[in-house]
């Protein structure tokens, strides 16, 4: 299988760190991208989210520290439009959920093995 892969992770993340040894362990090729060091853009995270088919609040990390101490939760419930949670998103890569993996027509947010499986297998 000779896809390119992006592979967004954050080396600090249990999750990033399992889903990376899965993919190695599958033999699956990619690319990584630290999350924090080179966060998604704004435009990157529109294109994404278009691509994984899932609503915008998917992709922000809603166990970090960060989305509690800024009150994003708040913000989205209040309505927080798709534009202004991108732009927030591409602040700081500790707000982005991960991993995310992107390929050729497909973003998968978060590591769920049987998702990433059927997609990537």
């Amino acid at each position: 299988n000779d896809m390119a892969v992006l592979f967004v992770g954050y080396p600090r993340c249990s999750t990033s760190n399992k889903a990376q040894k899965w993919m190695d362990g599958q033999g699956i090729a990619y690319t990584f991208r630290h999350i924090v060091d080179d966060p998604p853009t704004a435009s990157e995270l529109s294109a994404w989210i278009a691509a994984s088919g899932l609503p915008f609040r998917r992709f922000f990390n809603t166990s970090g520290r960060l989305y509690r101490e800024m009150g994003i939760k708040k913000k989205l419930d209040q309505g927080m439009g798709q534009e202004d949670a991108t732009e927030l998103l591409a602040t700081d890569g500790l707000l982005v959920k991960r991993p995310i993996v992107v390929g050729d027509g497909f973003v998968l947010v978060g590591f769920r093995e049987q998702d990433w499986a059927a997609t990537l297998l």
